[in-house]
């Protein structure tokens, strides 16, 4: 109840619109959908006036304008097509639009009906791309706000941000499916202004650098990869980094820009399942931690973890300054205390942490995810040319894995099509990537690190994989992701960052939310239901066309 009343607090919070600029922000612009959204949706309308602004869209619009923020609509208007109004009927509407809720910077407008398999009608990317390149950015800069499942999908096809605003005609899968979900258009407007906020920095830029900073996140290789952008903001305030991460982490903590030196070390409070405590294994860690002599601490966490044990172990190691996220009574063992609304993305939660802690991204460094590319080794000969898609059916974690017969069809259909399929997987994996290669793609199951993993990625066209490491080493790369994902955590926070993306998987099936490890439903039903030609409609969605005419590829 309490993380939901700091929510509400957070997003409805009325400030002065200058309160509301920020040294640096995630985005430069919010599109915005046109019916349904900014006004009541009156099917095919070439009558301006029968425009109705939905409430208090005015007073958000100008939110988002006081902000700094510039505006574009994106909508489709497939009346056109159908001749149920003229373009100047459509002109005389948006500028009475413009009359009532004040100047877009941009209009998008797709004039197409479906049947014409344009690549501007959402779900397809094009008008978000259009209205990024007009405004002077890009789509990983922008959040799209809209009120159905063909909103959101355009905003993540482009690497877009995307908030839906569901109306009584949204339809409740495109609703479990949306990374986020708004009340109102003022409430979706709040939430941007919010996650702008937390990651701003409040100190001004051009300090004088901070010393040595420890910085901590114990957990596997994804988590380790999301929090890549707040321990850039960390290095790029400080004369040094020290990153503390456990054995699960090591390998993506290596491929980190900004970090100096690696501390490898178990934490049996974060670690599942969790090992006994050795008091011995607690003290030497102590003494190393101490050997660092670190000015400050930024410890890292996910949103079910504690930051206290390891802050007390700080404090034994003498650390005078240590900054963590915690919803519980810290008592004396943090200096900043950092609380952050559930939902939002692991990497803006990171760099929220960085902001309260006073380290900010320089101006140059985009809020991404991002990897050293200069240490990865060359990818294995046998991927063949880039272009190809890589297949990752596997996981740590059992429910996140793609099943291993979508896999298997997947393979097949994509084959068929043309596409060259490489299959990969960890050493523990090489039964599973053999079967599942012998559809007719390149078998590298257990051949690769991740540094290895990481140059394969490198050279895709897009990687097909659940919610597992991989699809954050694809987000670094910049590599699209066709993303299996089971909802057993919110797809908004864990979900391939600031890369374009397809979702596919029953978004509102019986594990959602339970962080299940082991499916609780026999069969796996929200992947195992996937049609694999779901996967090829999702590729050319993207933009990712088959490198190769026809047959199977091997």
């Amino acid at each position: 109840m309490r993380r939901d009343q700091e929510r509400d607090q957070c997003r409805s919070a009325r400030v002065d619109p200058g309160a509301d600029r920020f040294p640096s922000g995630l985005y430069d612009a919010v599109l915005l959908d046109r019916d349904g959204t900014l006004v009541e949706d009156v099917p095919y309308n070439g009558d301006p006036e029968k425009v109705r602004p939905v409430p208090g869209a005015r007073e958000a619009l100008d939110r988002l304008r006081a902000a700094g923020l510039r505006l574009a609509v994106v909508t489709n208007q497939s009346g056109l097509a159908r001749g149920c109004f003229t373009a100047h009927d459509l002109r005389l509407v948006n500028a009475r639009v413009e009359e009532l809720l004040g100047p877009f910077d941009h209009w998008a407008i797709c004039p197409h009906a479906e049947a014409d398999g344009c690549a501007c009608r959402k779900p397809a990317p094009g008008l978000v791309h259009e209205a990024a390149a007009a405004l002077g950015t890009t789509p990983t800069r922008c959040v799209l706000i809209g009120d159905i499942g063909a909103d959101t999908a355009a905003a993540a096809a482009a690497g877009a941000a995307a908030i839906m605003v569901p109306t009584p005609a949204t339809r409740a899968a495109e609703v479990a499916a949306a990374p986020t979900v708004a009340a109102d258009l003022p409430d979706a407007v709040g939430i941007v202004l919010a996650r702008m906020r937390l990651t701003a920095a409040p100190q001004p830029a051009g300090r004088s650098r901070r010393g040595t900073v420890l910085v901590v996140r114990s957990d596997a290789a994804g988590d380790v990869l999301v929090t890549g952008p707040g321990i850039r903001a960390v290095a790029a305030g400080a004369a040094r980094v020290v990153l503390l991460c456990g054995p699960r982490g090591r390998a993506a903590a290596e491929l980190l820009p900004g970090v100096d030196e690696i501390i490898e070390a178990p934490l049996p409070w974060i670690d599942a399942p969790a090992p006994p405590v050795d008091p011995g294994a607690v003290r030497a860690l102590t003494d190393r931690l101490a050997a660092v002599r670190a000015d400050e601490a930024v410890v890292f966490t996910s949103f079910h973890q504690s930051a206290l044990p390891l802050a007390l172990l700080l404090r034994l190691a003498g650390v005078h300054r240590i900054s963590a996220i915690s919803d519980d009574y810290p008592g004396s063992l943090l200096d900043v205390r950092h609380r952050v609304p559930a939902g939002v993305p692991e990497p803006e939660r990171a760099l929220s942490l960085a902001a309260a802690a006073g380290f900010a991204l320089p101006d140059h460094d985009e809020p991404a995810l991002r990897i050293r590319t200069d240490r990865l080794p060359p990818p294995a000969a046998e991927a063949g040319a880039p272009g190809y898609v890589v297949l990752h059916p596997g996981s740590s974690v059992e429910t996140r894995a793609c099943p291993e017969e979508l896999a298997t069809r997947v393979v097949r259909v994509l084959g068929a099509a043309g596409y060259r399929v490489v299959v990969t997987g960890g050493p523990d994996e090489r039964e599973l990537t053999a079967r599942v290669a012998a559809a007719g793609g390149v078998d590298l199951g257990g051949r690769t690190g991740l540094d290895d993993l990481a140059a394969v990625i490198a050279g895709a066209g897009a990687l097909v994989v659940g919610n597992t490491g991989p699809a954050h080493l694809a987000a670094a790369l910049g590599v699209p992701v066709v993303s299996l994902f089971a909802p057993t955590v919110p797809f908004g926070q864990w979900g391939p960052y600031r890369v374009p993306t397809v979702r596919l998987g029953d978004a509102g099936a019986a594990c959602r939310d339970t962080r299940a490890t082991v499916c609780p439903v026999p069969g796996h039903p929200c992947l195992s239901a996937v049609e694999p030609g779901r996967v090829l409609e999702a590729l050319r969605l993207i933009g990712v066309p088959a490198p190769v005419a026809g047959g199977v590829a091997g």
